[in-house]
């Protein structure tokens, strides 16, 4: 059946604002600050044949592995969803992502017919597991991050299935917020499926199917056209993580992209095998990776569904870091190695295409678990967020101070919501001077974070990166500043790992500092008008304006001495490139 591209625009537009609208659901239902104020949540809308058809812009690594969620998550469950149903899981090696991510989907039924699928996927801030948060930075297989399900019948004829519910609950440390945030699921998809049923009556079945169809074919022609434009060849590019969290030892990520008229092949091969630690990512994590890069390369304005993926081909081993097997642990792949993934395609792709690629971001998720028993109540309590860092420089911008880059798109946690629901009192929150890398155009300043635990005791969980190994640059672009995490106890600050999991004592203040992003093109032709409004906006300091920039800044009047500044810039000095200590 033939539709009208007038038809064909406003469907799309209504199913987008759909899985948008999910999203405002489930965030104004939600129990936990992770997902109502920091909004750790993604809602997409698949046709009956199981293809995406349009999404959300909530969160990358969520929205890519929603693609293997739906398709995995269906074909494995062994009963019939019908109407009034909705299967829920978090088992990685079939949702693609990491346990604290539980997936939801329900089927939408029009006159007797699945016509549509609604999904949603949330991180919820406990899942069990051997540390609070449910994210432990040194686990060693699967068992130890919290409670696997697999794909059942959350909801049955419209109504939760409380046994169910009640195993989940009893294996959280927290339930009543779970429950919450499962609510909030639940509700969202009636909206989704609301929605849709809404434009079949209006559209009648066929033409909305129709409508999809062509709504991918279209996305498709766009990114093919867009796949010509980039030169044909062969691209390679290696990047590290620089622990496993129970090594030391940096860890390889190795990619070779292929370019071919309209079509492009990305290769793992080369890349490390899995690794006893939780940096393993699901193949769904990489695959996001990929879909996100090609969109950010390409053109931002096509429509992201099935048909856009549709020129692309990924291979990666399996048992590899990017292609795990059961029972590698997984945790951290999902927030830290998808990081590390886009780092890497971002480097092959420069060759290819330099204008369009950013310098490195923060390159971390640096993500914080805590929890432990309220003092008060008596309860358990458990916290999660993740903090934003530098975005990498771009041609002919600066990179953006203090967000989250890449593969997360979530919100600042306001340190308010924090303080009135957990036992901890904010000490700073603030932009790094020095942090971002120098350059033409500075990367983005990574961000000082710190608190001080009420309670008497407590278990804290870091997971990050770019502690050792600093973001990159690109085109003579420095790299941003490294990353570091502190407990500061009765005044002696002791340095953690990027990954670890320790005790911590009433009275400890834990102390973040996020990487800057990579700086792109040379420091020296960076505007000394720019790099003084740096210098008086606390971003980059006297000292490192004349090491690095070649700018004289009177430190006591901020003003530029024009005659210094012109005879640093005239004069080859290497310690112009050199890093600050």
């Amino acid at each position: 059946m033939s539709v009208d591209l007038v038809t064909v625009g406003v469907v799309r537009g209504k199913l987008t604002y759909a899985a948008e609208e999910m999203g405002i659901a489930l965030r104004k239902s939600a129990y936990s600050p992770n997902i109502k104020e920091r909004m750790d949540h993604s809602c997409a809308i698949f046709d009956a044949k199981r293809r995406l058809v349009a999404q959300a812009e909530h969160i990358p690594v969520h929205l890519g592995s929603m693609i293997v969620a739906v398709q995995q998550g269906l074909a494995s469950y062994r009963g019939d969803l019908e109407e009034g149903d909705m299967l829920l899981f978090n088992d990685p090696y079939i949702s693609g992502t990491h346990l604290p991510d539980i997936t939801l989907i329900a089927p939408v039924y029009y006159r007797g017919e699945v016509i549509a699928y609604v999904a949603n996927k949330a991180h919820h801030s406990d899942v069990g597991g051997k540390a609070p948060g449910s994210m432990p930075g040194d686990s060693a297989e699967l068992f130890e991050e919290g409670i696997i399900v697999p794909p059942v019948k959350f909801v049955k004829k419209g109504r939760i299935d409380r046994e169910l519910a009640e195993v989940i609950l009893s294996n959280v440390r927290t339930p009543r917020e779970r429950m919450g945030d499962l609510r909030a699921q639940v509700a969202a998809n009636l909206l989704g499926i609301r929605r849709v049923i809404e434009l079949a009556e209006k559209y009648g079945v066929e033409r909305l199917e129709a409508a999809m169809e062509e709504i991918m074919a279209h996305s498709e022609r766009m990114m093919r056209r867009e796949l010509e434009k980039i030169p044909d060849g062969v691209y390679r590019a290696e990047d590290y993580l620089e622990s496993t969290g129970t090594s030391d030892d940096p860890v390889r990520i190795a990619v070779e992209v292929t370019v071919k008229g309209s079509c492009i092949k990305f290769d793992y091969t080369g890349t490390s095998p899995q690794v006893d630690g939780p940096v393993n990512a699901p193949f769904g994590v990489t695959l996001a990776g990929v879909f996100y890069v090609m969109i950010c390369v390409t053109d931002p304005s096509i429509p992201v569904n099935d048909g856009c993926y549709r020129p692309i081909e990924v291979h990666v081993p399996e048992g590899t870091l990017l292609n795990p097997r059961r029972p590698a642990a997984v945790c951290g792949g999902n927030v830290e190695t998808s990081q590390r993934n886009v780092d890497v395609l971002f480097r092959a792709l420069a060759q290819a295409v330099p204008d369009r690629v950013c310098a490195a971001g923060s390159g971390t998720m640096n993500n914080i678990s805590v929890g432990g028993v309220d003092p008060e109540s008596g309860e358990l309590w458990a916290f999660y967020e993740t903090i934003g860092g530098g975005y990498g420089a771009r041609p002919g911008l600066d990179g953006v101070d203090g967000v989250h880059v890449h593969m997360t798109n979530t919100m600042n946690t306001p340190i308010e919501a924090i303080e009135a629901q957990f036992p901890i009192l904010f000490l700073s929150y603030k932009l790094r001077e020095d942090s971002g890398g120098p350059g033409k155009w500075r990367g983005g300043c990574g961000i000082e974070r710190s608190w001080k635990l009420l309670a008497p005791s407590a278990t804290l969980s870091v997971l990050a990166e770019r502690n050792k190994m600093r973001p990159w640059g690109l085109m003579g672009g420095l790299e941003g500043a490294a990353g570091e995490h502190l407990i500061v106890r009765r005044g002696r600050a002791i340095r953690l790992k990027s990954k670890c999991t320790v005790r911590l004592q009433k009275g400890d203040v834990l102390v973040v500092r996020t990487p800057g992003g990579g700086g792109y093109g040379s420091p020296l032709e960076r505007s000394i008008e720019l790099v003084l409004k740096d210098v008086r906006n606390g971003l980059v300091s006297p000292e490192a304006a004349r090491r690095h920039y070649g700018v004289a800044v009177d430190p006591r009047t901020l003003a530029v001495d024009y005659e210094e500044t012109r005879k640093l810039r005239s004069r080859e000095v290497s310690c112009l490139s050199k890093p600050l200590s």
